[in-house]
């Protein structure tokens, strides 16, 4: 048996009102999208925006919006607010769903003298139904004392309402995990099979372990490079994170691969009981 995940939860949160009205900015994209589908299905108020982000779009869509949950790529999220901010009523509670945390929040907390949320579902836009559904949720800087005594339960209340878990965190401690899990994830595939591009002389030996991980790859290498891309330069410690693994590849080098192995056993310690 792996290890498997467990899902700190924060103390328990009033009942979300279902009536507060809510707006996702990006309510096209695919995750933007998702969300404002299950919060239509929920019975929550929920209510969406897209580009192109106009005057005329953004007044009658923020007029009494209670929670705003911007669903835009982290590069866009600075033009997003120039034009959002000033359509919010001043009671809002501005949210995100980046893979990213420290920059967006910083640049949220620097347009918005209001309560500020980061979050993160960590997961796609199809999520399993049967998988855990966790969701990372950041407290602003400024929180306390601006209404953050309501905004993190709102916050919360609002994944649970669709069914998700979340746990509590800091943007440093997220954007950390995030560089081992998701930009190692990509940049190590993406090394991997550009590595071996092209050479043809190859094909005939591919084996079903071979096969698996180009099919598990394939999307992420193809339909969301972009995407992976950009969350990679985004994330301030995918760079400190690369030069970590290189430091293991240069023990596999050094030929201290059985000392790899150890460390990768941590992942299947029931495994090793049986040893």
């Amino acid at each position: 048996m792996s290890r498997t995940p467990t899902i700190p939860q924060p103390a328990a949160t009033e009942g979300f009102d279902r009536a507060l009205p809510l707006l996702f900015v990006g309510s096209r994209g695919r995750m933007g999208a998702m969300l404002l589908a299950r919060a239509a299905a929920a019975g929550l108020n929920a209510r969406g925006v897209d580009q192109p982000l106009t005057p005329a779009a953004l007044a009658p869509a923020c007029a009494d919006a209670g929670l705003v949950l911007l669903c835009v790529p982290a590069a866009v999220v600075p033009a997003v607010l120039a034009s959002l901010i000033p359509h919010l009523p001043p009671s809002a509670v501005l949210a995100d769903i980046t893979s990213v945390k420290e920059r967006p929040l910083r640049q949220m907390e620097a347009a918005w003298p209001g309560p500020v949320v980061g979050t993160h579902p960590l997961f796609g836009p199809k999520p399993d139904p049967h998988g855990p559904l966790p969701v990372a949720i950041v407290p602003g800087r400024r929180v306390a004392g601006h209404g953050g005594d309501t905004a993190l339960p709102l916050v919360e209340g609002f994944f649970r309402a669709l069914g998700f878990q979340t746990f509590r965190t800091t943007a440093r401690q997220h954007d950390e995990a995030m560089a081992r899990i998701q930009s190692m994830n990509f940049i190590t595939n993406l090394a991997y099979f550009a590595l071996l591009a092209g050479q043809d002389d190859l094909l005939p030996f591919l084996t079903p372990s071979f096969r698996r991980r180009r099919d598990a790859a394939r999307k992420m290498l193809t339909e969301d490079a972009a995407l992976f891309t950009g969350l990679f330069e985004a994330n301030p410690h995918s760079y400190e994170a690369v030069r970590q693994y290189r430091q293991l590849l240069n023990l596999a080098a050094a030929g201290d691969v059985d000392l790899l192995c150890q460390r990768a056993r941590w992942w299947w310690p029931d495994d090793e009981d049986k040893e």
